[in-house]
């Protein structure tokens, strides 16, 4: 099981190999024209380091690296754009909200009903609807097809409908 720790007075989370899933570019050409081009964007989450590649190669200025999503960075950005792990939602809502920079993140669909995102977003978040569900990658190959919907949860992005549906 996952879990939080404390080693050397720094933070650690352990992800479960169940996070360990891709986001493949098209998701991110789907939503491109939604972004701003004018930002610095992180991309949070390294992973296998595709997203940050997929993002640069949209045109895109791009920070992404292979560091502690819960540590103060290093670097200057504007906004995050990411597919974080999926078993730390609640962590990671909880260090959005202490970030309190513009976002754009892939959650499955039922974190629109959670608590979590409630306290801290209530009232101030946009969603985009991909036009179908969205097949993650595993070492480079699209799964079997995933069992569950996602959407991307904006925050301070001003996009001119609260719901878009790609």
């Amino acid at each position: 099981m996952a879990s939080l720790t404390l080693r050397g007075g720094k933070r650690e989370i352990e992800f479960k190999k169940e996070d360990n899933w891709m986001t493949p570019k098209s998701a991110f050409e789907d939503i491109a024209h939604l972004i701003p081009k004018n930002k610095i964007i992180w991309e949070s989450f390294y992973g296998d380091g595709a997203s940050g590649k997929h993002l640069t190669e949209l045109g895109f200025n791009v920070e992404s690296h292979n560091i502690d999503f819960f540590e103060p960075t290093k670097f200057d950005y504007d906004m995050i754009v990411t597919n974080p792990p999926f078993s730390k939602k609640i962590p990671i809502f909880k260090r959005l909200a202490e970030i309190d920079k513009p976002f754009m993140i892939l959650v499955p669909v039922s974190v629109i009903t959670k608590k979590y995102l409630k306290k801290d977003f209530k009232d101030k978040i946009q969603i985009i609807i991909p036009s179908s569900r969205i097949h993650f990658l595993k070492n480079g190959e699209k799964g079997s097809g995933s069992w569950f919907d996602t959407l991307w949860i904006c925050y301070k992005i001003n996009l001119e409908n609260d719901i878009t549906f790609l």
